[in-house]
């Protein structure tokens, strides 16, 4: 999986993409669901759900949360580069794999653990 709970993300594609002029929404990534391949990504694709007055919001009225989205629709943002690129894989001499970014080389984070 190139993106990761937790990473600095870019959105490239939908509602989302062209936020302001020229730059691209970001946000963190708050879940990933392998099964579905969808991510939910802290403040995009935020959607009103409409619910009655209860115990737990006894105000009722619109809640505004945010939907997963396509996992192929974000790419991992390089602090070096600071913008979206792609992912690529280096393996350390341990066994264990890092991602990198393929435009500068820098790490991204430890891909996975070393296997035994």
């Amino acid at each position: 999986m190139r993106v990761k709970k937790g990473d600095l993300v870019e959105v490239t594609v939908g509602k989302d993409a062209a936020a302001s002029e020229g730059h691209r929404a970001r946000g963190r990534v708050l879940s990933i669901d392998d099964k579905s391949g969808r991510v939910t990504v802290e403040g995009i694709g935020r959607v009103h759900k409409h619910v009655r007055p209860s115990r737990k919001n006894p105000q009722g009225g619109r809640l505004h949360i945010e939907r997963p989205i396509e996992l192929s629709n974000v790419m991992p943002i390089c602090p070096k580069c600071d913008r979206g690129v792609r992912v690529g894989v280096k393996v350390n001499e341990d066994g264990s794999r890092d991602r990198v970014c393929k435009k500068c080389g820098t790490s991204l984070g430890r891909y996975r653990r070393a296997q035994k």
